[in-house]
């Protein structure tokens, strides 16, 4: 996927918070410590830095999703994580985002936090939840 494709689908599933430019993601995919992950219909970006995985987007085509896709990607990006080497993962998930929540712990993920306030755009904001699992 092009990053102007993958900016096509980013924006399609995202309002708040804003998604991201091909820009954006072409930089992303760049970095030393970053991977992407690709199955039709989706895509997730992630690094992993000094032993700790970060999940840093998920995408799935709204016409594609309850399919398994993001699934497939977060336990791709969890078994991409430990041959990398990361001893834990993390995310943050829009407070509002109920499907993605219940995904992520699905795949053994736990709240730890928040940041309140953390997205903002469109005349609202909305509590980041950050959520994390061990990959020990």
């Amino acid at each position: 996927m092009t990053p102007d494709e993958m900016a096509r689908l980013h924006a399609a599933c995202f309002t708040l918070p804003p998604p991201w430019s091909a820009q954006e993601l072409a930089a992303t995919q760049e970095g030393r410590f970053s991977f992407t992950l690709e199955r039709p219909g989706g895509f997730l970006m992630a690094q992993v830095v000094a032993g700790e995985a970060e999940l840093l987007t998920l995408a799935v085509d709204p016409g594609a999703r309850r399919q398994g896709i993001g699934r497939a990607l977060v336990a791709g990006f969890l078994a991409e994580a430990r041959a990398r080497g990361a001893e834990s993962a993390f995310l943050e998930v829009a407070e509002g985002n109920a499907p993605a929540r219940a995904l992520y712990e699905g795949q053994g993920f736990a709240e730890t936090g928040r940041r309140r306030g953390y997205y903002r755009g469109e005349g609202r904001q909305e509590d980041a939840i950050l959520m994390g699992c061990s990959l020990a």
